[in-house]
């Protein structure tokens, strides 16, 4: 069994693949638009161009995005995606780049499980924790 997340962003999905192409270094691997779907009803006018499925690589993770139901009020309350990283640096790094335009909603500290740890919720709305975990 595998769980993978899939983010619906309602209207930005491109954009927040981009983000997070700059911010933590996302690959894309695969996007199809509503208007390359073979069924031609599952595109509302005016969503030809937006992301009817995305898939997408950070570190070792693969997850999926879709513009969902283009909205505009995607909600990402209840879970967060967490980055492990190596170090302090690294983890300064990306959650300087994760909160770009966001809020942090625990600025990245020592704690006693780990060199660095914080969490924010970013422009879109998806929380992070970002940690640096104490070696065991």
């Amino acid at each position: 069994m595998n769980i993978q997340p899939y983010l619906f962003f309602d209207g930005r999905c491109e954009e927040a693949l981009a983000f997070y192409k700059s911010a933590v270094g996302a690959e894309v691997s695969m996007l199809m638009r509503f208007k390359e779907s073979p069924d031609p009803n599952s595109c509302a006018p005016g969503s030809e161009n937006k992301v009817m499925h995305a898939c997408f690589r950070i570190g070792d993770t693969t997850l999926f995005g879709s513009d969902g139901m283009n909205k505009g009020k995607p909600n990402f309350d209840g879970f967060a995606l967490s980055v492990n990283v190596a170090d302090e640096d690294e983890a300064e790094k990306a959650f300087k780049a994760l909160g770009a335009g966001g809020a942090v909603t625990m600025p990245l500290t020592a704690t006693f499980f780990a060199k660095s740890f914080g969490m924010l919720k970013d422009k879109f709305g998806v929380h992070w924790m970002v940690i640096a975990p104490k070696p065991t």
